[in-house]
This record gives C-alpha cells, structure tokens and sequence, in this order.
C-alpha cells in the first residue's frame, strides 16, 4: 500500500495572533508561513509524488502552491475530509479565552468525548480523516502501485488524530502528539498495520530549545504556531 505524507499547513495569521481559526475564511499563511511552503518543494524533491491533495482551506491551498508549481504535472485534489475540525462557536476566538471554558479541559484529557459547540466531536473529526485517508490509499494504489507515494496537506488535530489512528492510540492520547506549521509526518501503509516513518519533521531543530516562556503542559488546540 501507498506511503503517505502529511504536511501540515505553514504557519497561519490565525497562528500568530493566537485564534482558533477552524472554518473561519480568509486565513492566510503570514510571511514565515509562505516562506516555509516556498522552501517545501527543495524539501520534499527527492520524493516521487504521485497526488497531492489538500484541505480546501486558504492556509492549506497556499501551502501547496508553490510544490504545484515546481511540479506542473502533478495533480492536486481538494477533500473536505481533512478539512480542520469543525469547532462551531468556538472558530474564532483567542485560544487564551478558551482556556478559561470548562469544555478546555475535556478537551484536553478526554478528546473523544469532547464535542464542540455548534460544531463536530473530535471522534467525528478523526473519523472522517481516517476515511479519507483509507479511500486515497486504495486510490492511488490502484493508480500508481502499491509502492507509490502521495501527499496530503491538511491541519494539526487532523494529523494528529491520523497519527494516533495509525499507531492504535486511542483518540484520548492524541494530544501527546506535536506537528508543527510545514512539518512533514510520514505513514507507510501495509496490508497488515501503518508504519509511522516521520512525524512532524520540520528539518529545523529550533522548536527544541529552552524558551524564555516554557509552552505548558497543555496542547494547542488547533496545532499551535511552532517555534518563534
């Protein structure tokens, strides 16, 4: 089966001013969020992609720009199914006054339990990601071949949910789980289990060094902004 790369889109406006932008339109990559999908087609040049498919997100068509252009034969795909989370009445907002909302902590600690107002549960989200990503795969094997490789440019609770699924960890341990804007996360399907290959390699080890301000012991929903 096909090996499947996962990018997460570079880093967002709704990044830099700490919103939680879900469906929000209108949400570009900021400056250091286009250079990095500038530097992606150098980064992912020795790997012969064969598809590509995107979120249909502003940040995400942004970030894949760039590789389509350097590759002017390769087909790109929208699927609304790694599209960002739903988070209904929450979209929007600064995620330091959502800390604050008692739905935060479940959240945080019980994910699949967790359902957002006005919006979808992160076990609707994780299904439907997982879905898609089933469907591509037997796509692009019947295509290409079961060696073939092919990229998907999608969103941080959404790889981070396609991760777990792909390690067999339940949806509540998704939050131990970190990708940064434009890192790269590598799954190697087979006919018996998924092989996690990468995950959430941004070739830039930065993001490891002590901070002035620690990031806490909670993950940012949404994904975060990466290494300042």
């Amino acid at each position: 089966m096909p090996t499947l790369i996962l990018v997460r889109h570079g880093r967002s406006t709704a990044n830099t001013e700490g919103l939680l932008a879900g469906w929000t339109p209108g949400v570009a990559l900021d400056e250091r969020g286009a250079a990095q999908a500038a530097a992606l087609p150098g980064r992912l040049d020795a790997l012969p992609l064969t598809e590509v498919v995107a979120s249909p997100l502003q940040r995400c068509q942004e970030t894949i720009r760039p590789l389509l252009d350097a590759r002017p034969g390769l087909r790109a795909h929208t699927d609304e199914r790694i599209g960002e989370c739903h988070y209904g009445d929450w979209s929007g907002r600064k995620l330091a006054e959502l800390g604050d909302e008692p739905l935060m902590e479940v959240v945080q600690a019980h994910p699949s339990a967790a359902a957002f107002p006005g919006g979808e549960s992160m076990r609707a989200m994780q299904t439907r990601a997982a879905e898609a990503v089933r469907e591509w795969n037997a796509r692009v094997e019947r295509d290409h071949g079961a060696d073939a490789v092919y990229l998907m440019c999608s969103h941080g609770d959404i790889i981070k949910s396609l991760v777990a699924e792909a390690l067999g960890l339940h949806l509540d341990l998704f939050q131990r789980i970190s990708v940064e804007p434009c890192s790269v996360t590598a799954i190697r399907y087979t006919r018996l289990r998924p092989f996690l290959v990468r995950l959430g390699d941004t070739g830039d080890f930065a993001s490891l060094a002590p901070r002035e301000e620690p990031p806490g012991d909670e993950a940012p929903v949404g994904g975060g902004a990466g290494a300042p």
